[in-house]
């Protein structure tokens, strides 16, 4: 059975991969690493298809060790145990070198029987994922290794990958290929980074190509569009692309820059995913815009429900006014500053209680030493205010709201020191 396209066209040299230049140009650091032989274990981190798994096959070439890959999706600890054991057999008198992708699925208990023996150089650790690996690996799995993050390929650098795969499929199918012009670009532009994909797609334009004559054939700009997977960004509700756009849409938006804001919102929304970015806009109206202009929660609001109520890919619209809107209001987190202040408090075991004029009256007992509890009614005085403690006594003075500078809130402290004052 014939290999597939991204199998044959796997680089056998550092030279031949493409991307990742901030890890393989000469003098960058894991360059050095890997010219001196001497490997230690390394967590690769980045998207699908960038060359985390071929870089790691290239690497292992250079070794004496015996290689072993397994991923973490399907591995059993009785596999990882087998692996462990070959340590000290002749299989592995010069060391193991273990390539684990995907570690993020292994539990804490799989990734915890690889600890002593990579700490011993024994088993040298080379393991991949697409998730953060701070937040997915065990520490000390963490602690004995170096991370490398891998990127998004270029387009540019894409675009070789694309004329070597080319090439190669007109060699298997005994044809000249002919490109339209502009296919290149096309594909290398709509594959969000992934060499893979790209790869696969021009897999797919080579057999699907139009027959120009017996030992001809065209790959359109057509079929290329047919054939380019949709999806040009990596993108996973569960992964930290999600999370990242929704951060990136936030920043933005706090940053004042509604151009930012509205590309990130249209890659959440190219994605199919709605209800995200909509709690998020919601959030960003009372974190970051808050008291600065207290009205924006309820246009967000009503913007979001129309988003809603009108689905994709209408909902587009009035969450791209809620994101303008936004993104040009005057920003103030006095009030998200101030709950958090509070909050830490409590988890701190601080106010507990009440103040004895703040609880029901109905509280009193026949065995209360003090009857009545000597509340004071704000709309009985001057300006419908009365000078009295509302916190708990351990807390009496604190503060946790502190006014923005923006006009509103200004204005709002104008009137505090007014009413206080008089």
């Amino acid at each position: 059975m014939s290999s597939p396209l991204a199998d044959k066209i796997r680089p056998k040299d550092l030279s031949d991969v493409v991307g990742q230049r901030h890890l393989l140009d000469d003098g960058k650091v894991l360059k050095n690493i890997i010219d001196s032989g001497s490997i230690p274990n390394m967590i690769f981190y980045g998207p699908s298809g960038v060359g985390k798994t071929t870089l790691a096959r290239l690497i292992a070439s250079k070794t004496n060790k015996k290689l072993y890959k397994v991923n973490g999706t399907s591995v059993s600890t009785a596999q990882i145990r087998e692996i462990i054991e070959q340590v000290d057999t002749i299989i592995g008198c010069n060391g193991i070198l273990l390539y684990l992708d995907e570690i993020q699925y292994l539990n804490k208990k799989q990734q915890q029987s690889l600890l002593e023996h990579i700490e011993n150089g024994n088993i040298t650790l080379i393991a991949s994922t697409t998730e953060n690996p701070y937040f997915y690996i065990y520490n000390a799995i963490l602690s004995r290794s170096t991370v490398f993050e891998f990127k998004p390929v270029e387009k540019e650098e894409i675009k070789k990958a694309l004329v070597r795969a080319f090439n190669i499929m007109q060699e298997d199918m005994s044809v000249k290929i002919n490109i339209e012009d502009g296919v290149l670009d096309y594909i290398s532009s709509h594959c969000g980074g992934d060499v893979r994909k790209s790869i696969n797609t021009v897999e797919l334009c080579c057999l699907g190509s139009k027959k120009i004559s017996d030992t001809e054939r065209l790959v359109s700009m057509e079929i290329a569009k047919q054939l380019t997977q949709k999806s040009s960004m990596k993108y996973d509700k569960d992964g930290d692309e999600h999370y990242d756009l929704l951060s990136a849409l936030q920043k933005s938006i706090r940053g004042s820059d509604e151009n930012a804001g509205l590309h990130y919102l249209a890659r959440l929304l190219e994605n199919g995913d709605l209800i995200s970015p909509c709690r998020r806009l919601l959030v960003i109206a009372s974190e970051d815009i808050g008291m600065a202009y207290p009205q924006a929660i309820s246009i967000v609001k009503s913007c979001v429900d129309s988003a809603m109520q009108l689905g994709l890919p209408e909902a587009r619209i009035p969450l791209a006014q809620a994101v303008v809107l936004l993104a040009t209001s005057p920003k103030s987190n006095s009030s998200y500053m101030a709950i958090n202040r509070a909050i830490q408090d409590i988890r701190q075991g601080k106010g507990n209680g009440f103040p004895r004029h703040l609880q029901n009256m109905h509280y009193d007992g026949a065995d209360s030493e003090h009857k009545g509890q000597g509340y004071k009614y704000p709309h009985d005085y001057k300006n419908h205010y009365v000078k009295v403690d509302y916190l708990p006594d351990d807390l009496v003075g604190t503060v946790y709201y502190e006014f923005g500078d923006n006009k509103f809130e200004q204005n709002a402290k104008a009137y505090r020191e007014k009413i206080t004052k008089e």
